[in-house]
């Protein structure tokens, strides 16, 4: 079912600060506002080709290395979750993780793509 639009993207960036991830929303969004911040964690709107999204970045979401960012909503460029850690990947040149397939009832939640250097694998991740 990988062709099916994720109802919601949410990725995971490894060692990049928020005002990295911020500057390519920036870069990549027509508006970006923030609406909230309490602690590591943010609550913004963004206005991305032209669909406003409710937007959530956790600051060390897993461990101290991982920063995720939530856009909670389906009207973004992306079909995928997989499609848009490719993106924010290459863009900050760093390994972004996400989600192997949008989330169903018996999908395994440890099944994770990691994507790096252009290239995309699936991987086994207990974040816990």
């Amino acid at each position: 079912m990988t062709d099916l639009r994720h109802p919601d993207i949410e990725v995971y960036i490894k060692n990049r600060p928020l005002d990295a991830v911020l500057d390519w929303l920036g870069q990549r969004c027509e508006t970006v506002q923030i609406q909230n911040s309490v602690g590591g964690t943010h609550a913004l709107e963004i206005i991305i080709e032209g669909a406003k999204v409710p937007v959530m970045i956790h600051e060390k979401a897993v461990g101290k290395a991982w920063i995720s960012i939530w856009f909670r909503s389906d009207a973004t460029p992306w079909i995928r979750d997989l499609d848009c850690a490719l993106e924010i990947a290459a863009a900050l040149s760093t390994q972004v993780r996400c989600i192997a397939s949008g989330w169903s009832e018996g999908d395994d939640p440890d099944e994770w793509w990691r994507v790096e250097n252009g290239q995309s694998e699936k991987i086994q991740w207990q974040t816990n």
